[in-house]
């Protein structure tokens, strides 16, 4: 599967045009990393325990967009983007989205 936020795969040809597919994931804070995170937050420095679930939540919302895509034939995914939104206090969705295309 070939995934691009480009609108076109360069050298590729688009021959079939799917429409949207998503994936996306909900994933909540864990009271521990939210203590770790507030001192880390005094000192300054990289919140690392947030940047992996967020590395974690892009991983799983593209791999369910990429198993949409899959089940209606595509080869690839283009204009692929991402969104967040706070579902509920200390959870949010990752939301991943593009158009599943067959190129040759």
């Amino acid at each position: 599967m070939i995934l691009t936020n480009l609108e076109t795969v360069p050298g590729k040809n688009i021959i079939e045009h799917y429409g949207l597919v998503q994936g996306s994931t909900i994933r909540a804070k864990h009271i521990g990393k939210d203590i770790l995170a507030f001192f880390k937050n005094i000192v300054g420095g990289e919140l690392t325990a947030y940047t992996e679930l967020l590395q974690e939540s892009r991983k799983e919302a593209v791999k369910r967009m990429e198993e949409e895509a899959t089940q209606k034939g595509a080869n690839a995914v283009v204009n692929i983007r991402f969104a967040t939104s706070s579902i509920a206090q200390g959870a949010a969705e990752l939301f991943a989205y593009g158009t599943a295309v067959k190129v040759e």
